[in-house]
């Protein structure tokens, strides 16, 4: 992907998240749960000053040291143009759009905006940054394991071709 496009592509995905916090804070502070699938999924106004599952709260400072240089890592594999397929650099730059979106937040407010409440399960509330994140690297690990099995049947294949190859060769230099 052209380096205008990751820059294109990010800027418009932190700009959704800064815009769904940004109307978060504005209409669901205060208010408690609001159902937007009953008994799956609320609007629940939450500050997170730590990273995933709260962990790491009151380390703000070391919380963007990690996440400017884990950005700073892969904004360099992006821009590297070492990537062998145009979706491992998609999920990249939904990793890093995402990691970019909580950084703002941490470093100008000292918080993450959370919104996104699950009903059905008890899991922590989220937000858009951190549902581009774990999308980026889900669909990252899948595209990678789905690499892995074609080297793999590439090499199983190859294998048999050579196997067969000797046994001809076995079989006419037996006949022989």
């Amino acid at each position: 992907m052209a380096t205008i496009w990751i820059f294109l592509l990010s800027a418009a995905l932190v700009g959704l998240d800064q815009l769904t916090k940004y109307l978060a804070t504005l209409f669901l502070a205060g208010q408690g749960g609001v159902p937007f699938i009953p008994g799956v999924l609320e609007f629940r106004y939450a500050l997170n000053q730590g990273a995933a599952f709260s962990m790491l709260t009151g380390y703000r400072w070391l919380l963007i040291i990690v996440t400017a240089a884990a950005l700073a890592a892969v904004l360099y594999i992006l821009l590297s143009h070492k990537l062998h397929f145009k979706s491992q650099e998609l999920c990249l730059i939904f990793i890093f759009s995402g990691g970019v979106g909580n950084l703002i937040d941490r470093i100008l407010h000292g918080y993450v905006v959370d919104f996104f409440h699950t009903v059905f399960m008890e899991f922590p509330i989220f937000n858009v940054a951190d549902s581009f994140i774990v999308i980026g690297v889900i669909l990252l690990l899948f595209l990678m394991l789905r690499q892995e099995l074609k080297e793999r049947r590439k090499k199983r294949m190859k294998t048999r071709q050579k196997t067969s190859q000797t046994d001809g060769e076995t079989n006419d230099a037996g006949q022989l």
